[in-house]
């Protein structure tokens, strides 16, 4: 035997939640007025169900958006990070993703080789702001850098700066994965500059901070953003086994084959 399915909300009720763009409610609210006169159910318990389901919906909604919007190339989570693999130590992981250092402004300098955890780490971390509400940006140097200079040749790289510091957290991953020439070391730095004790920032590089000088081609350049990148901030140096060599290595039951 079927069950009876629900009357259909009133015309001028389904009209009015149009209107109001409440969706979920105009979707469940047949069924579970049904439910709550079966049930008993006074008017309070109705409403509170009825607007419960709907912040739910638009929660779930705001995050999938954010999450788009962070533009992660691949997506990692926290859940799925393997700490007895990882160099990073456990206090220090607890307290990244605590996410306190977000809402603190404060920085997150991740370096060491590749395939040692670090981008991995920065989208996972980036993945639990998404989810606790924050509005993230992930981008490599390079294409940050191209976007500035994009910005400088149309006199928009102020606004270009100020739209990204809208994030609660700017991610940039691969920081000296290329050099930089002049006019690109000086759009980074006043990126740096601008968020300096404004928003968290969250970089990843192979290269230790004595380094910076080999993709920066200004000395006091390097100085001064690793001044305000690092004054509030956490350095995490990852180091070990790369994380892919060990997987092909699992794929091939032993050493890599080379191409």
């Amino acid at each position: 035997m079927r069950a009876t399915s629900p009357p259909a909300l009133p015309a001028d009720l389904t009209a009015g939640l149009r209107r109001l763009k409440l969706a979920t409610i105009r979707q469940l609210a047949p069924e579970l007025l049904l439910t709550a006169k079966t049930q008993r159910w006074t008017p309070e318990e109705v409403l509170r169900a009825l607007i419960e389901a709907e912040i739910a919906a638009r929660d779930a909604s705001n995050e999938r958006a954010r999450l788009k919007a962070a533009g992660f190339p691949v997506l990692k989570t926290v859940e799925e990070f393997d700490l007895t693999l990882s160099s990073i130590p456990a206090p220090t992981f607890a307290y990244l993703t605590s996410l306190e250092w977000i809402d603190a402004k404060e920085n997150l300098a991740l370096i060491g080789p590749a395939g040692a955890g670090k981008t991995h780490t920065l989208i996972a971390l980036g993945h639990a702001a998404v989810t606790a509400g924050h509005k993230v940006k992930y981008l490599t140097a390079a294409d940050l850098v191209e976007s500035l200079y994009r910005g400088l040749a149309d006199n928009t790289v102020g606004k270009t700066i100020e739209a990204l510091l809208r994030h609660d957290l700017l991610q940039i991953d691969e920081v000296g994965f290329a050099p930089l020439d002049d006019t690109g070391a000086q759009l980074l730095f006043r990126l740096v500059a601008a968020a300096y004790e404004r928003r968290a920032l969250g970089i990843a590089s192979h290269f230790s901070y004595e380094d910076w000088g080999r993709f920066l081609p200004e000395h006091t350049t390097a100085v001064s953003m690793l001044d305000r990148l690092l004054h509030h901030a956490t350095t995490v140096v990852t180091s070990g086994q790369s994380y892919r060599m060990r997987e092909a290595r699992t794929r091939t039951g032993g050493a890599p084959r080379n191409p």
